[in-house]
């Protein structure tokens, strides 16, 4: 966590945004991003030489162009960055904080700008407590899961994670739908978005039918 991101108040007002389907970012949570279109070249260039801060969010539906956005999206720091020699950059964002989006600001960039409520999520700038939650139960969970999906996983790490970043890293990358990435992403406190990702896990590997992907992760 960068240093001086102590309260809401700390963060931007104003920042890019990044519309991905599918996609979420979570406090403290690390994502690797591969940035190819010239505008969010163009935003990770201003990010760079700012604060280094980029919201990322899911489209809500509407034209390919210009999709609507949800109401809660999560800002991250790029903590990563290179570049490749065909101009691609190739970033890590770490999660820093979620916010609601207030307004979208009038274009005046060839990518979007929003203004960013973070007090409602304050909290995540401090790495929760959370319950004691049954390892046991939500690893089985897991595991048939990812049976179902034909998915792997480093088990080792599984087991021996901190409870924050388990769920979290698994929230972000299991192939859920994007509406389920949202929930999760606006699930209030670390144990409700444990209590949801353990209910979409078991619901899926309930359901009849082989899974439908072949893709490792390691």
């Amino acid at each position: 966590m960068p240093q001086g991101y102590v309260k809401a108040a700390d963060l931007p007002q104003v920042i890019p945004v990044f519309p991905l389907p599918g996609a979420i970012l979570l406090p403290r949570g690390q994502l690797p991003l591969n940035i190819f279109e010239p505008r969010y070249l163009n935003m990770v260039d201003d990010a760079m030489a700012g604060d280094r801060v980029i919201g990322l969010i899911q489209p809500s539906g509407g034209p390919a162009s210009l999709p609507s956005l949800t109401a809660v999206g999560c800002a991250g720091r790029i903590t990563s960055f290179a570049e490749t020699s065909d101009g691609r950059y190739l970033i890590t964002l770490t999660g820093v904080c979620r916010f609601r989006v207030t307004t979208e600001l009038p274009s005046q960039t060839p990518y979007r700008q929003i203004r960013a409520a973070f007090a409602p999520f304050e909290s995540d700038l401090t790495v929760p407590s959370g319950e004691p939650f049954d390892r046991d139960l939500f690893l089985t969970a897991l595991k048939a899961y990812l049976e179902r999906r034909q998915l792997e996983i480093d088990w080792d790490t599984a087991e021996a994670a901190p409870q924050e970043a388990l769920i979290n890293s698994l929230a972000m990358a299991l192939p859920f739908e994007p509406a389920e990435k949202q929930a999760l992403l606006e699930s209030p406190t670390l144990d409700d978005r444990c209590l949801t990702l353990t209910a979409l896990m078991q619901i899926d590997a309930a359901e009849p039918g082989d899974g439908d992907s072949t893709t490792g992760m390691q």
